[in-house]
């Protein structure tokens, strides 16, 4: 016997609709004469659930005792017994009570599926046992009943059931999903939404390997060569040197071979502004990640290993693509580089990938410690010339028979000094100084071996060495400090080149630059905070990391680093007390910041200015449609009165007729016209109020067709559709301007069809006409007010029925939306809520139902 299939309906979270989605799958099953039974589905007590069990079989459980309480389980024997071709069995992941015949339900599905029997079940995706302690990391809660992946992955079908977390939170909020009682505590702790996005991700997520695991196996059937997608996100770790092009196209081939891959290119900079980094490349590397799809990042940290890490972690990156040392092979006795440190820090969660490139062991600098000058390579010949250089000096020129003479002794001494100054600076020519001063008195002044000097001019000549010496290592010092300030102003330029670099790309919100702010000096949370006045409290303009709000960060005072803006606006920072000279590109920022903030609130503004000439423009058209529209039906009904009281003319009984007849014409145009007006008033001005009750379409939509000709529309309207929620009298109003509308454009001896049906928890009231059609680009501006398409007439209508018409529909929680009529002509579908708890006798369910 073959063995059976088996489908498994996935969720991110209890509630999303998984046994409703399986259900639904049963009914259309049983409608194509497929054998299907209710082995074991537990509804929870939720309406819906409980009533798609509504004609489907169900086998009768078994029941068992365990500590004092009795428990039902599903009866495998039983199942099998009934031997159905397939059998719905809910919550896989689910432990047996003691005494069953197996200790879990996957393991009874496992029989029912040897037996030949397809199974259709459910599992949610924290109940995966390769997930237990991802999921307990971020809910805080342990599950203890879990399924093997294998099981699941070893299933035919796999069907993600999705959900946003606002519309499930909506659903718990509703009792859709637990009792009232419990609605409270699930939102606050389970089901917050932090929790939800990051469930629904690992859904999507294992979903998607699932996927690839069918494409890979797709290509090897089908020997597929060229390469498709796949999916990760990778940070490149810059230097500035030539090989981050190398690192760039290479970590955009390992993006490639996944969908939704991100690649996150990064450039750690110092704080003291020593770098090697050359600015045009750094330029040139940032144009090409931003030209490949991905982002660049400037951070600053002392310690560039950590600050990688850091960045990478703080991103959610997977993998670290970096570059072959560009060192010598000596010069690792200084450390094992930044490469080998991120391998062995990155820990089991993140990889690192060292990628070889024209650069390698080419040669670079030493690394710089921390508030060195000249850098540590001439610093160290600095002082080993410094310290040793003397005493050699003095063996050589004591070896020498006879010497030079004193003033010569004097001369290279200096010149020993010289070296050293240009070598290490100040600190090693002083100790040079000092140390050959020492020598050239013990060694080289009489009397000798002694540190008397009795010739005054010796005593002037060493004098005269010291002055020179110092002065010198001050020059070589004083290099050194402007060549520093230099790196440090052009580390200071390179991040306000980039700023605004950002401002011409668009990044000009608010939270991207506070973000930026934060990324740039590796803060934990920055604020923008500001105040009317100094006697008024501050408050938050905006923030970045931290928690939602800017609970830390109060006042400026509570922060490590404040920033003023102006007399009442302030950024704050936290996290790490920033230098002085740091604080020059900080105020830049926070004046950026405060621009942006201007900004936002012009756009608001204007958004509203928007609104106010909308507003306006209808208050216009309404002047013109009074002016025009409306005195047209009066000029009528004003016309066929005065003709009916002349006292001039004798009217015949069928001219009194003829008149009283446009009288009444005219009294209902002008009536439908002016109660449009009051509708589309009403909808602007936000006072419809829907009185939503449970009724048959079949009550209200032949209501709606009294003002259009007998014998121009067909009505088909089931009468085992479900009941629906609306407004009775809305709902009237829109079919009624729905149906006049497609009567007014339908070709004479063409009938309009309203039909009705049903789809899943909607149903959706079609008006269908064969008149000209609307183009694509035409179809949303049909329904905005005061519009009328192609050469309607100006005595058709004041241009507001199908604008009345959404407005209703929406108010009520329907939808309307235009759309082609096969053959020709245009279909407005008017889609309404179904009342759960009340399906059709013969259930019209969708193709595929999601919840």
């Amino acid at each position: 016997m073959a063995r059976g299939k088996l489908r498994i309906y996935l969720g991110a979270a209890p509630g999303v609709g998984k046994t409703y989605s399986m259900l639904a799958e049963a009914h259309r099953r049983m409608e194509r004469g497929t054998d299907v039974v209710v082995a074991f589905v537990e509804h929870h007590g939720r309406p819906r659930t409980e009533v798609m069990l509504h004609g489907l079989e169900q086998i009768r459980r078994r029941e068992l005792q365990h500590r004092g309480t009795v428990f039902t389980e599903m009866d495998v024997d039983a199942v099998l017994e009934r031997g159905p071709a397939v059998a719905l069995v809910d919550e896989l992941a689910h432990t047996n009570v003691p005494g069953s015949r197996n200790e879990k339900r996957w393991q009874d599905i496992e029989e029912l599926l040897e037996a030949g029997i397809d199974v259709i079940s459910t599992v949610n995706i924290q109940h995966l046992e390769s997930l237990g302690d991802v999921v307990e990391s971020i809910t805080g809660v342990r599950q203890r009943e879990t399924v093997p992946d294998e099981s699941v992955r070893r299933a035919d079908q796999i069907e993600l059931v999705d959900m946003s977390p606002q519309a499930l939170r909506r659903r718990m909020a509703h009792g859709n999903i637990y009792r009232p009682d419990r609605v409270d505590a699930a939102l606050s702790h389970y089901f917050r939404p932090g929790n939800l996005t990051v469930l629904r991700e690992l859904a999507l997520l294992w979903v998607a390997d699932r996927v690839d695991e069918y494409l890979q196996q797709y290509r090897t059937e089908h020997h597929v060569s060229t390469i498709w997608a796949g999916r990760e996100r990778i940070v490149v770790g810059l230097t500035g040197g030539p090989e981050g092009r190398t690192l760039i196209r290479r970590a955009s081939r390992m993006a490639a071979k996944g969908s939704g891959s991100e690649v996150l290119a990064v450039y750690i900079a110092r704080s003291d502004g020593l770098t090697s980094a050359s600015p045009k490349e750094l330029a040139v590397q940032r144009t090409l990640v931003e030209d490949l799809g991905g982002t660049f990042h400037h951070v600053i940290g002392d310690d560039i290993p950590s600050a990688l890490l850091e960045f990478a972690r703080g991103v959610n990156a997977t993998q670290i693509v970096l570059g072959s040392s560009r060192r010598k092979a000596w010069q690792y006795m200084f450390g094992p580089g930044v490469g080998a440190t991120v391998a062995r820090d990155s820990g089991p969660d993140l990889d690192v990938h060292i990628v070889t490139h024209d650069e390698v062991a080419k040669g670079r600098g030493l690394p710089v410690p921390h508030g060195a000058r000249l850098g540590r390579s001439r610093n160290i010949a600095g002082w080993l010339v410094g310290v040793a250089g003397p005493p050699l000096l003095t063996l050589l020129l004591t070896s020498m028979s006879p010497g030079p003479g004193l003033t010569n002794d004097v001369l290279l001494f200096l010149f020993l000094t010289v070296v050293v100054a240009l070598l290490g600076g100040r600190l090693p020519a002083l100790a040079s100084a000092t140390v050959g001063s020492l020598l050239l008195n013990f060694f080289f002044t009489s009397p000798t071996h002694t540190l008397t000097i009795s010739d005054p001019k010796n005593m002037v000549a060493i004098a005269i060495f010291l002055a020179v010496a110092v002065s010198v290592a001050s020059v070589v010092d004083l290099a050194a400090r402007r060549t520093q300030l230099a790196a440090r102003l052009r580390a200071e330029s390179e991040i306000l080149s980039f700023l605004a670099g950002s401002v011409l790309r668009g990044e000009t919100t608010l939270d991207a630059l506070l973000e930026r702010v934060r990324e740039t000096f590796g803060m934990e949370t920055v604020a923008l905070l500001e105040r009317g006045s100094d006697v008024e409290p501050w408050t938050c303009a905006g923030r970045a990391g931290g928690t939602d709000d800017c609970e830390p960060l109060r006042r400026p005072e509570d922060a490590d680093v404040d920033m003023p803006v102006g007399d009442h606006m302030a950024l704050a920072l936290t996290g790490r007390v920033l230098p002085a000279e740091d604080r020059r590109v900080l105020a830049a920022f926070a004046a950026q910041a405060a621009v942006v903030l201007d900004r936002q609130r012009l756009v608001g503004e204007a958004a509203r200015a928007q609104e106010l000439a909308e507003g306006n423009r209808i208050r216009t058209a309404l002047l013109a449609a009074v002016s025009h529209d409306l005195r047209t039906p009066l000029a009528g009904i004003k016309a066929s009165v005065t003709s009916l009281r002349s006292d001039d003319v004798a009217w015949s009984e069928e001219d009194e007729a003829e008149l009283l007849a446009g009288i009444e014409a005219g009294a209902d145009r002008l009536d439908h016209l002016v109660g449009n007006l009051l509708d589309m008033s009403r909808l602007q001005t936000g006072t419809v109020t829907p009185l939503i009750r449970d009724i048959d379409l079949d009550e209200v939509v032949p209501m709606a067709l009294g003002g259009v000709p007998e014998g121009s529309v067909t009505l088909d309207i089931p009468e085992a559709l479900p009941i629906v929620a609306i407004d009775p009298g809305l709902l009237e109003r829109s079919v009624a301007n729905l149906v006049e509308n497609a009567v007014k454009y339908s070709p004479d001896g063409e009938a309009v069809l309203v039909k009705a049906s049903a789809l899943g928890d909607r149903v959706e009231l079609r008006i269908v006409d064969r008149g000209p059609g609307v183009p694509d680009s035409a179809k949303d501006r049909i329904f905005e007010p005061f519009q009328r398409y192609g050469d309607a007439p100006r005595g058709a209508g004041v241009g507001l029925g199908l604008a009345v018409a959404r407005g209703f529909a929406e108010s009520m929680g329907g939808t309307l939306a235009a759309e082609d009529t096969p053959g020709g002509g245009m279909t407005m579908v008017l889609t309404l809520r179904a009342v759960p708890g009340r399906p059709p006798v013969r259930p019209d369910l969708p193709a595929q139902a999601t919840t």
